[in-house]
């Protein structure tokens, strides 16, 4: 998607199209539970959006924004990357990612132990 896009109930419904298409083609034959979709934004809820999650029969789990249970494991990364992105200027997004994966890969194994 590109910078700057707003997520509409639209635009969400062709993203569900297209994971649906990848999920059918990926997990083909495999997937045996069905799929469950975290909502935690208010044009993901609209109802032609919930229309179109019904027709596909995946079930929603609404989470609240920012809910401190969605990845409480990576909570330890916040502050030393929020430091250590003080002290970074990236020209692009590619810039942005490549960096942060590679800071992130040479972190050493006991900041992930601690």
């Amino acid at each position: 998607m590109a910078s700057g896009t707003i997520i509409t109930s639209e635009v969400y419904c062709e993203t569900l199209n297209k994971l649906r298409r990848l999920i059918q083609k990926k997990w083909h034959g495999i997937l045996t539970k069905g799929v469950v979709l975290l909502h935690n934004a208010r044009p993901h809820t609209a109802a032609r959006t919930n229309a179109l999650i019904r027709l596909f029969s995946w079930e929603i789990s609404d989470h609240l924004p920012y809910s401190p249970d969605l990845a409480p494991s990576d909570y330890h990364l916040f502050t030393k990357t929020k430091v250590w992105l003080a002290t970074q200027r990236f020209h692009s997004n590619e810039e942005l990612l490549d960096g942060v994966n590679n800071w992130l890969h040479n972190l050493a194994a006991p900041f992930f132990d601690e």
